[in-house]
């Protein structure tokens, strides 16, 4: 917000030298302010105009960092990285721009706390201030963090994590209940052992990228996502939260044992650049999940999945179009192929907006292993129904009526509107929760979330 300084009485000055009158005007930020800064993380750098609104020249006597080198926060005046710069001169018309950025000491609180400064700008016998403001973080710090053996997160400070996690081969990572993980730019997660969420509805464990400042907190590929590797198994995610990742989760290679490589309960995966769910071979069995607005929702290339009263859907947005299909299976990837594929979709919303992509779910079968494809009481999109699939009780080319879609807004709400024809249309699957942990009552309702 700039802050207008109105003269209130005429400035007496020759025109050909300072204006050296009290009310003189200037033009300055009144408040800059940072969001969530994590202590010993950098913020970006916010700047602001010292503005000569006169028409002669004014000389700014100092800009001051008040809080000096002591100070939480750094300015730079025009170049210069110094706390405090004297007698600057302004042109008519002319600015001098003050940069402002904030790292926060190491603290022990364990909850945010706001840090204050100001800068004093000095002129003509005047001192104005632009208020400086920022809410700090602590946190657990691991750089290049290896577990090698049985481990648990408890839920007492965020995880700020670089360079990136590793999870040994038989070792598990446990990640308790309201955990946040903020993961940086260059810190994947590969987990070659086992990766256990426990979240609840009311505590959901949020694993996104460290940069919380307006204009990065929900930018996609703020970090590079999950793998389990070949090697990975016993992984089971309850209430979830994956978002802002290149690509969410990526599973190579079939399960080692009876279960499933990968269970995914009541999670959501959302605002991903490249995939949410990219699987080479493998086996996922997901229950009540939101994939949503990812440059591509789902790709698997062989191996056997189960989604169960789950929605896979996109719209466009302002970080991308929605012109990938939602869902992609093959029998190929990299350089393997034949590879058989088992994919059902039960009770499950597959909508995109928009007319671009004509058919949601996409096919390519090249080798001669088994290719099935299960829509069973699912809604989707389409202009022609996948040859390999086979179809019981599906609702097609009809608009799921979500609640709230407003890309202007930012709201994708993709609970269901009471005239939805999802409504009452599944088929008992033995699910009793959905995705906000409401009961499930009555004639089974299509995708994640039951009406109310």
């Amino acid at each position: 917000m700039l802050l207008l300084l109105v003269p209130v009485f005429f400035i007496s000055c020759s025109k050909q030298g300072f204006v050296t009158d009290p009310a003189a005007v200037i033009s300055y930020a009144d408040t800059v302010r940072f969001d969530t800064v994590f202590t010993s993380i950098g913020s970006i750098t916010k700047h602001f105009a010292i503005v000569n609104s006169n028409d002669q020249k004014l000389r700014i006597s100092s800009v001051k960092l008040m809080g000096g080198s002591q100070s939480a926060f750094k300015i730079n005046i025009d170049g210069q990285p110094v706390a405090q710069v004297d007698n600057i001169e302004l042109e008519a018309g002319d600015s001098v721009y003050v940069f402002v950025s904030v790292t926060v000491d190491p603290s022990s609180g364990a909850t945010p706390f706001l840090i204050k400064d100001s800068i004093g700008i000095g002129y003509n016998g005047n001192t104005v201030y632009t208020q400086l403001e920022a809410y700090g973080q602590n946190a657990h710090f691991l750089k290049d963090h290896v577990v090698g053996e049985d481990t648990q997160w408890e839920n007492d400070l965020p995880y700020v994590i670089s360079g990136g996690l590793y999870v040994e081969e038989g070792a598990a990572l446990t990640i308790e209940k309201g955990c946040r993980i903020y993961m940086h730019a260059n810190a994947p997660v590969l987990v070659n052992g086992s990766l256990i969420v426990n979240g609840t509805a009311e505590e959901r464990v949020i694993m996104q990228g460290d940069r919380l400042d307006r204009g990065y907190k929900d930018l996609p590929a703020s970090w590079p996502g999950i793998v389990f590797s070949a090697s990975s198994h016993n992984n089971h995610l309850r209430f979830g939260v994956i978002k802002n990742a290149y690509q969410a989760i990526t599973t190579v290679g079939p399960s080692a044992g009876a279960s499933p490589k990968l269970k995914l309960n009541q999670c959501v995966v959302d605002n991903i650049y490249d995939t949410g769910l990219l699987a080479y071979g493998s086996e996922i069995e997901a229950v009540n999940c939101l994939i949503s607005n990812c440059g591509a929702n789902i790709y698997l290339a062989g191996g056997t999945y189960n989604f169960t009263h789950c929605t896979i859907s996109s719209f466009n947005n302002t970080y991308f179009n929605h012109t990938r299909p939602l869902v992609f299976l093959t029998d190929t990837y990299e350089n393997v192929s034949n590879v058989e594929l088992n994919a059902t979709f039960k009770n499950c919303i597959i909508w995109g907006d928009g007319s671009v992509v004509e058919n949601e779910i996409r096919t390519e079968k090249k080798g001669n292993a088994g290719f099935n494809i299960l829509l069973d009481h699912t809604l989707y999109g389409t202009q022609q129904t996948p040859p390999e699939a086979e179809e019981i009780n599906c609702i097609v080319n009809q608009d799921p009526l979500f609640d709230s879609i407003d890309v202007v807004r930012k709201i994708f709400d993709f609970r269901l509107q009471a005239a939805s024809p999802a409504i009452g249309a599944g088929d008992a699957a033995g699910i009793t929760i959905d995705l906000d942990n409401n009961t499930r009552t009555g004639e089974a309702d299509l995708g994640c979330y039951a009406k109310p």
